[in-house]
């Protein structure tokens, strides 16, 4: 899949620009393996979307939060409402109350196997840029 370009933005985290926004944001930084999880039609979800993704390193992972937060703020004006895991960055967590983003380093990201407990939600792939 090509790389995705955000358009217009609306200040709704729920919105498809949103979420286009949020995957060029981790593509920007080369961000790997990046899933999307459509939980809006699954009972007891904890958000709407999660956003699943890989860095290769500590410092990759703080800068793919980083630019999403950024990003999110400057062009969408929506700003996190939680984040967790800055300190040792082996998985953040970038909380848009309906929208989640997942950073991982590769070990992490298969112990926690998040697509594998969310596996009834609709998934999407992009493909590594």
């Amino acid at each position: 899949m090509p790389k995705v370009k955000a358009k217009s933005l609306k200040k709704d985290a729920q919105d498809t620009t949103f979420l286009d926004l949020v995957i060029d944001s981790i593509q920007d930084i080369k961000g790997k393996n990046i899933v999307h999880l459509d939980l809006s039609k699954l009972e007891d979800a904890p958000a709407k979307h999660f956003i699943i993704c890989e860095g290769e390193s500590n410092t990759q992972i703080k800068a793919i939060a980083g630019n999403l937060v950024k990003r999110a703020k400057a062009e969408a004006q929506v700003q996190y409402a939680h984040t967790e895991g800055q300190l040792a960055a082996k998985w953040v967590l970038v909380d848009f109350f309906d929208v989640v983003v997942h950073v991982f380093d590769r070990e992490a990201r298969y112990f926690y196997d998040l697509e594998e407990l969310w596996a009834d939600a609709h998934r999407i792939e992009y493909q590594n840029i």
